[in-house]
């Protein structure tokens, strides 16, 4: 056979209308088609719901294009195109329905019970026939899907080889041929004689054939090894499986030829359209001339007019007039081919019977599932229920705990309130003295929402936490500092000793809550002046300390600027401040600066809580950064507080540790070194800029450094170089250390050395070296890195 075969035939284009008039018209073909093709082993109560269902959602979704270059035109491609499209798709989903569900594979839409139709209460399935029906229902179950689908499309459809090859192969069948194998063994099985496993014996032919070429019964007369012969002949002829011959004797639904008195359903009003011939021609009544016999003495013409009776019935089927309807002996009873059973109501589902399905099973599933209702309705309500219920929680996960400590921790009534009277005559200032602000301290509905989602975040809760913080619940009742309405939230915010935690929700709903955690262990007077209650279109608002008197802005960026006045409400809450810029230019660096009865200090806002304290001048001694000097080399550096934003910074420091003459009398550069300290006292990081003489320019940063002792109280020393650009073009590398070092040296790329703490030696563009330091104690140190 050629490749040619497997190609679909080209039955040209189909509309939604069209195939839905196919499928209206010819329901109860294709729903048969379905049941025949589907497993056995689903049961025929879901097997008459599930072809009715895939049959019912064949239709296309939009006009099925034509082939873009027709193949030649074949007879059988006379089907109506509606009617073959939806007989394909048919076929694709019975198929798939038969496959087992896998592990690992996807499902498809087919291999589940269908949603609809669907009988409530009763079982649906075909009347029963007898043991010829059985007889074929036993041998199709033992066949594959394909297999079933070759054998319809043979005996039901009417259609040749060539032809049920290309249908399956459309099917999605990955080999057409084999199935069609299949299909002949049960012709075989269904040929006289085969069930035994010899040839047929002489004498009448019992009534049995095979469409498409099945020889006819042996009329009384003909010679004894006539019918033998020709049974076998039948039989070779199917197990080769060459039944091309079919082809232009098809008569299934739509073709050319087909039977006349179909009712739509695909079964005819008599059975003169199985009288095929071996040559594709009708048989005679008598059966001899068109097989090639000839005729007994009994009848050797056609035979026309036969009457109501046994005699016209024997006739309609292709027996001898006046032979017996058991076949060869009489009294037998009569035995037709699997591809004539195919039309009995046994595999007819859409005449069905129905039954009752298990009356006690139902009542006690019932039953069942009337418990598990009221079960799911008390144990909602429970939830909800004030007190301990999951739903008054808003946007906290399901509780994970149940001991005192934890519900003591959890309850809105136990939350530490510090009076406003407390702070004045405390020998203290920090977090443990703040009292309790805001005009929603009073709201326990809301505290109780901040505590649950503080203890047990839900998924839809964004939350975050400097590095270093613990996220668990409180360790017991924490204290209260701050609840009320800021911008369109409402905020709460704690504190338990060691963190600060904040707590915002929408006015409207618990959605969008966010929760944020900041490690404010040890802090003193200053470290407690200040902590972030909302950020919202970039800007900041602070909630200050009860014993700040004075808070103002000041841009870092403008230290000639005179600091603008920051109005603070009655709970201490200021006015929204625009916060650094985050992305692109920086243009601006605003900082919080506070004023209490011992002095000014400036904070900065690096995306925490808490924000940072700003400082100049040697490890040893720092000062907050509000002189002139302070402000000058602060404007030049600050752009540079990007690099340890969210880090968990307390304090920054700078100072100037290096003053260099420049070479070729270009003035003096400045060298600052940038120390952030943490509040968990680990993750420090330093950083190392160059100063040029020019004020309106930036910092450039020369080094950088995390977790090292450099700079610090511990070890002031530090050591950095750059590669500079002289006004005149030419090319140095300067270099410069702390006052502690004797010598420096560079090597690799350039090489020069000189006594004291700083370095000039020229070099080329883009020049790489390295850079080393020897103390007044002889100890040798490595650049910043």
């Amino acid at each position: 056979m050629s490749t040619q075969d497997l190609v679909p035939s080209p039955v040209g284009p189909v509309d939604v209308e069209q195939a839905e008039a196919a499928l209206v018209e010819r329901y109860p073909r294709l729903v048969r088609i379905a049941y025949l093709v589907l497993p056995p082993a689903l049961g025929r109560n879901r097997r008459v719901l599930t072809a009715h269902a895939l049959v019912q959602r064949s239709l296309p979704r939009r006009r099925v294009p034509a082939p873009a270059v027709p193949g030649p035109r074949r007879d059988e491609d006379a089907v109506d195109p509606g009617y073959a499209y939806v007989r394909g798709e048919v076929l694709r989903q019975a198929l798939v329905a038969g496959l087992p569900l896998r592990r690992l594979a996807l499902p498809r839409r087919a291999q589940f019970p269908p949603l609809l139709p669907h009988v409530w209460g009763l079982r649906l399935f075909p009347r029963v026939g007898g043991a010829d029906e059985l007889a074929l229902d036993q041998r199709l179950s033992r066949l594959s899907g394909p297999g079933r689908a070759a054998y319809v499309l043979r005996g039901l459809e009417r259609q040749g080889d060539p032809e049920v090859l290309r249908v399956l192969a459309a099917a999605g069948v990955e080999d057409p041929a084999a199935a069609l194998a299949e299909a002949d063994a049960v012709d075989a099985v269904d040929a006289p004689g085969a069930a035994e496993g010899r040839d047929a014996p002489e004498g009448p032919a019992p009534d049995a054939f095979r469409v498409g070429g099945q020889g006819a019964p042996r009329r009384p007369g003909s010679p004894a090894g006539a019918t033998a012969a020709g049974a076998r002949a039948a039989s070779d002829g199917g197990a080769r499986g060459d039944r091309s011959d079919r082809v232009g004797e098809q008569a299934g639904p739509g073709r050319a030829g087909g039977r006349s008195g179909d009712d739509g359903s695909g079964r005819g009003r008599g059975r003169g359209d199985e009288r095929a011939g071996a040559d594709g021609g009708s048989v005679p009544p008598g059966g001899g001339a068109a097989s090639g016999r000839p005729p007994g003495p009994t009848g050797g013409g056609p035979t026309t007019g036969n009457p109501p009776g046994p005699a016209g019935a024997d006739a309609a089927v292709g027996r001898p007039a006046g032979s017996s309807r058991a076949g060869s002996a009489p009294g037998l009873p009569r035995r037709l081919s699997g591809a004539a059973l195919l039309e009995s109501d046994e595999f007819d589902p859409c005449a069905l019977q129905a039954r009752p399905t298990d009356l006690m099973r139902r009542r006690q599933h019932a039953r069942a599932a009337f418990v598990a209702v009221v079960a799911l309705v008390v144990c909602g309500t429970l939830l909800g229920l004030p007190g301990d219920g999951w739903g008054r929680n808003g946007a906290a996960a399901p509780s994970y705990a149940r001991n005192p400590a934890a519900e003591a921790a959890l309850d809105p009534g136990a939350v530490k309130r510090v009076d406003p009277a407390v702070w004045p005559g405390s020998t203290r200032q920090d977090f443990s003295v703040w009292p309790a602000r805001g005009g929603l301290t009073g709201d326990s509905a809301l505290l109780r929402r901040a505590l649950a989602v503080w203890a047990r975040p839900g998924g839809s809760v964004r939350s975050s936490a400097t590095p270093g913080t613990p996220v668990g619940p409180p360790m017991g009742p924490p204290q209260l500092l701050f609840a009320g309405r800021v911008d369109a939230m409402r905020v709460v915010l704690f504190h338990d000793g060691l963190r600060a935690v904040r707590y915002a929700e929408p006015v409207e709903g618990t959605a969008g809550a966010a929760l944020d955690f900041a490690r404010t262990d040890a802090a003193d007077a200053v470290g407690s002046a200040a902590l972030v209650v909302s950020r919202a279109a970039g800007n900041v608002r602070y909630l200050t300390a009860p014993w700040m008197r004075e808070t103002a802005v000041r841009d870092l960026l403008a230290p000639a600027r005179a600091p603008r006045p920051l109005a603070r409400d009655a709970d201490g809450v200021t006015d929204p401040v625009p916060g650094p810029a985050r992305g692109g230019t920086c243009t601006r660096w605003n900082a919080l600066r506070v004023r209490d009865g011992s002095g000014t200090r400036l904070l900065a806002d690096l995306g925490e809580l808490a924000p940072a304290r700003l400082l100049w001048g040697p490890p040893a001694a720092p000062v907050d950064a509000t002189g002139t000097e302070a402000r000058e080399a602060w404007a030049r550096t600050a752009c540079q507080l990007a690099e340890v934003r969210g880090h968990g910074v307390r304090s920054v420091n700078a100072w100037r540790f290096a003053r260099q003459p420049l070479p070729g009398g270009a003035g003096h550069g400045t060298w600052v070194c940038t120390r952030a300290e943490t509040w968990r006292g680990t993750g420090s990081r330093v950083l190392a800029q160059f100063l040029v003489p020019s004020p309106g320019v930036p910092a450039a940063l020369a080094a950088r450094s995390e977790g090292s002792p450099a700079c610090g109280v511990r070890d002031p020393r530090v050591l950095a170089g750059v590669l500079w650009q002289a006004p005149d073009g030419g090319w140095f590398v300067l270099a410069a250390g702390s006052p502690d070092f004797r010598s420096l040296e560079v090597s690799g790329g350039v090489k020069g050395r000189s006594a004291g703490p700083l370095l000039a030696v020229r070099a080329t563009a883009g020049a790489r070296a390295d850079l080393n330091g020897t103390l007044d104690d002889g100890t040798r140190r490595t650049a910043l890195r």
